[in-house]
């Protein structure tokens, strides 16, 4: 497991060109909140807007999420955990004032820009 990212992956990285390219600037790998142990991929401090960029694997995509074939039950443990990790964020996050955009890795990039956009524009 050494060799998945944290950051810096292929579909955050396409997020976040398509953002710069339409002249918005963002933080990468930023705590939204100091106190609350988890980053978020794009934060946008002065909007209040999270963006997080999911995997379907390691967050359960109802779309391409398939069980792993050995040790299925810690995996299977494992996504739910971090299924209810991420609801707890997005309500910390909304308790504090703050927005939190979710992304599947395959969703449209573009249409996924523009969302963000919508949100920060009207946010500021």
């Amino acid at each position: 497991m050494r060799a998945n990212r944290s950051r810096d992956t292929r579909p955050e990285l396409r997020l976040r060109r398509a953002l710069h390219a339409r002249g918005y600037r963002y933080r990468v790998a930023y705590r939204p909140l100091p106190e609350l142990r988890r980053t978020a991929d794009l934060v946008f401090t002065k909007a209040k807007v999270a963006v997080f960029v999911d995997g379907c694997f390691w967050h359960g995509c109802p779309q391409h999420h398939r069980l792993a074939k050995r040790n299925q039950e810690y995996w299977e443990e494992k996504v739910n955990r971090n299924r209810r990790r991420d609801e707890e964020t997005d309500l910390k996050l909304a308790e504090a004032g703050w927005v939190s955009l979710r992304f599947w890795e395959h969703e449209d990039v573009a249409s996924a820009a523009s969302k963000v956009a919508c949100f920060v524009d009207e946010r500021r």
